[in-house]
């Protein structure tokens, strides 16, 4: 190759290169905070990189659940008021698929493919299983009185519990059964399972704390007391002390929300001990992870308000303005955002 040649080829790569770091942040999109306003008809998003609300999406009268596929392109909301199931684009914000449900809807969960959303049903005692690509329900499971939906990450597998029968059912989705129940101590609220499936964290009703579950042996490892705390006063969550856990993307920590004291606690798993309040909104009720594990993200559901904090500091770097009754949150990267 002459050296005119030569010349030009690198001219060209380096043009190439110099496109390709210009749009490669807009292909991989922004984090996004999406809280459910349950006294509303909307869904609150915020962007965690100016850490302000930057949208309003509509999806319907008291929205509760809100679930998403892994890669952040459709969003899952569950209505009461119209008891359906709402597929939301992320690129546009508009619903673009309604699909009926047996009934009243609690938080739901979809497997990372977004081939399947598991819908508890309170006033029916089943959880709705929707083949998404369908735009259908292909399986209803009995619970009694099912609550809160949940996903390990993998496709063929969902979680869902039963506050009567104090107890976590796992769903294998190949089978469309049941193939584990797992009983808790007391009525589970919001729980987390760990990614090999071997260990539940699960609060409980009328229970300032959570309980911490073998899921071989069926056995209680512990019960985690948080500090001492006044009952809480929270009208959206009758008899609930705690009402968010999340645990952190390495799983070495369990970020717990008190209702009780307006606060979040955070659980180091390998020395067991917690850490000091961290100060929140009125009423903290749920709670997440940004996908990178930077933010942590709760809703309050009396303040009105979500809280932002640093995981590493443990320090709040935001609290933004939502809709009314904020409940149910997620946190995903929305692609091109």
């Amino acid at each position: 190759m002459n050296p005119r040649a030569r010349w030009a080829v690198m001219a060209a790569l380096a043009f190439c290169a110099f496109g390709l770091s210009k749009v490669a942040p807009a292909k991989m999109g922004s984090a996004k905070v999406f809280v459910t306003n349950s006294l509303g008809t909307t869904i609150t998003r915020i962007d965690l990189a100016t850490m302000k609300a930057d949208a309003e999406i509509t999806v319907g009268k008291r929205v509760h659940g809100v679930c998403a596929q892994a890669d952040g392109q459709k969003l899952f909301a569950t209505i009461e008021s119209e008891k359906m199931l709402k597929v939301v684009d992320t690129a546009t914000n508009q619903v673009t698929a309604t699909i009926a449900l047996t009934g009243r809807p609690n938080q739901c969960a979809s497997t990372p493919d977004g081939h399947y959303v598991a819908v508890p049903i309170r006033d029916v005692g089943g959880v709705d299983i929707i083949d998404i690509p369908q735009g259908k329900i292909v399986k209803v499971l009995p619970v009694n009185a099912p609550h809160n939906a949940y996903n390990t990450g993998r496709n063929d597998v969902l979680y869902v519990s039963s506050m009567d029968d104090h107890q976590i059912n796992r769903i294998d989705l190949k089978k469309m059964e049941y193939t584990d129940k797992i009983p808790v101590g007391g009525i589970p609220r919001p729980y987390a399972v760990t990614r090999d499936e071997k260990t539940l964290y699960v609060a409980l009703s009328d229970y300032h704390g959570f309980e911490i579950v073998n899921i071989s042996t069926k056995k209680e490892i512990a019960r985690v007391d948080l500090p001492a705390a006044p009952p809480a006063d929270c009208i959206l969550e009758p008899h609930t002390e705690t009402h968010g856990i999340a645990l952190s993307g390495d799983e070495k920590e369990l970020w717990v929300t008190s209702l009780s004291d307006n606060g979040v606690y955070v659980y180091d798993v390998a020395s067991k001990k917690l850490s000091k309040e961290i100060a929140t909104g009125e009423c903290p009720n749920w709670i997440g992870f940004s996908p990178d594990g930077k933010y942590v993200a709760v809703s309050n559901c009396a303040g009105n308000t979500t809280t932002i904090i640093e995981a590493k500091s443990r320090e709040v770097v935001a609290t933004v303005k939502t809709g009314e009754g904020p409940k149910r949150l997620l946190t995903m990267v929305v692609p091109g955002a």
